[in-house]
């Protein structure tokens, strides 16, 4: 059996892709699912795996080298069986110079959905080939960072933290390399960073206490600290691949696509409250403002099928399940993973699943599967201050919802003056493929679902 690997292709507008590096050599025995090499793409670095057995017969690609889409990158197969046919019908290209230029970032589609990724793997039998999708995932190598200087874990470990453990850290100070976290598997949760508020830092008897004591209180935000100013007049960044794909792609969607917007304001005391109780009972999944939103929009977009939909050429091909993809914000730009069937799932998976795939988004480790197919998509700057924004609408997708943050104000209620938490809600809606008061009726449905969270826990 003859198993011809080729480069994966990821999206639609995908082109190229880089070999970063081979994790087999020539000659290595294979089994299905090992992990062979990592390959550089538009979204993301990708492990690719074998789904055939035999031997690494044929590495047609080095480390470095670029490729199209659909070229072959190496070849797996018996080691009775004839390559010859299958080696010569592309060349293997040399690698780049170490002096060299970085190459061209590839014209590739954005951390969109994209129809379904072309086979990575060919396996032959004699004469007739069968063609298998083998799975891949986001290779950890790149864009990680380097690790502190006093880290808890050892040394090259990624520091687990969750994410709201990582935003209190940022609000308070306290720095999480020190911390020693007592979640699963030593990660760092919330506890652990409001127990350091109070408590000593490892190595504050190393740092010189100033004369009076330390205030208690614990600061709203981080220190606003003013860079120095650069000598230089100016300073040209090239364009990462993720960063120049979304360059290429946004005016594709922002022009074409005729976006109209609708904002809501909705009054979340009750859903506060209601994710407060959950937070407290012990051993149950930690509940996000973002989780809540997530949850009712699975149940409206069920309710609203005609906002769950998308222009098809001359159609309009309307979803019928509930595939919700959550910006995450990384260095080189905007990542969308892909959390399904939200429309079924419960609270409490919904804020598991969230969480991992916005960890797993920022540490460079998501399954192709991960970044296709969101019918569509929420994002949110809450965490940023931000009272309300627009988003611009991820093709092919015909819809996208703005979070901002919940924020105190004085509202007015049963005609008296009292502090209210309200949360702004902004739909940006394609008007090929829906009108002002269906977006608006969507709208409505999470308002009221988030007004009423009982509904939410149904």
């Amino acid at each position: 059996m003859i198993t011809k690997v080729l480069m994966p292709k990821l999206s639609e507008a995908m082109e190229t892709g880089k070999v970063i590096k081979w994790l087999k050599k020539e000659g290595d025995a294979i089994k299905g699912g090992d992990v062979i090499a990592e390959v550089e793409t538009d979204k993301a670095n990708v492990e690719i795996e074998a789904f055939g057995s035999g031997v690494l017969r044929k590495i047609s690609v080095d480390a470095g080298g670029q490729v199209p889409v659909g070229a072959l990158i190496g070849i797996i197969a018996d080691p009775s069986d004839d390559i010859s046919s299958v080696s010569t019908a592309a060349p293997k290209p040399a690698a780049p110079k170490p002096a060299a230029a970085p190459a061209a970032a590839p014209a590739a589609a954005p951390a969109a959905p994209a129809p379904a990724p072309l086979p990575a793997m060919e396996t032959y039998k004699s004469e007739p080939a069968t063609t298998s999708v083998m799975p891949m995932a986001p290779a950890s190598a790149a864009a990680v960072p380097s690790a502190p200087a006093k880290p808890v874990a050892a040394s090259g470990a990624r520091l687990k933290v969750s994410p709201l453990a990582r935003k209190i850290a940022a609000q308070s100070g306290v720095d999480l390399r020190l911390l020693q976290g007592s979640g699963p598997g030593g990660r760092i949760i919330r506890r652990d960073v409001e127990s350091a508020v109070t408590a000593p830092r490892p190595g504050a008897a190393a740092q010189p206490a100033p004369a009076p004591a330390r205030p208690t209180a614990v600061p709203s935000r981080p220190a606003f600290v003013i860079p120095p100013r650069p000598a230089a007049e100016f300073e040209d960044l090239p364009l990462t691949p993720m960063r120049a794909i979304i360059a290429k792609r946004m005016p594709l969607s922002k022009g074409p696509v005729p976006h109209f917007y609708v904002t809501s304001e909705v009054a979340m005391d009750r859903a506060w409250e209601l994710r407060e109780e959950l937070n407290s009972l012990d051993g149950q999944p930690k509940i996000s403002v973002n989780d809540l939103v997530i949850k009712a929009c699975g149940l409206a977009l069920r309710k609203n099928p005609g906002v769950n939909a998308q222009l098809n050429g001359q159609a309009i091909r309307v979803h019928h399940r509930a595939h919700i993809g959550v910006a995450v914000s990384l260095d080189a730009g905007l990542i969308t993973p892909v959390l399904r069937d939200c429309d079924i799932k419960p609270l409490g998976q919904i804020a598991v699943e969230s969480r991992d795939l916005a960890e797993r988004a920022r540490a460079g480790k998501l399954r192709v599967q991960e970044l296709t197919g969101a019918t569509f998509s929420i994002s949110n700057l809450g965490m940023f201050d931000v009272e309300e924004f627009s988003a611009i609408i991820n093709p092919p997708e015909g819809a996208i919802l703005a979070v901002g943050s919940v924020l105190e104000k004085p509202v007015v209620v049963d005609g008296a003056v009292a502090v209210g938490r309200r949360l702004k809600l902004t739909i940006a809606c394609d008007h090929r493929v829906m009108d002002g008061a269906m977006g608006a009726r969507f709208l409505q449905d999470v308002k009221r679902l988030l007004e009423e969270p009982l509904r939410l826990m149904v």
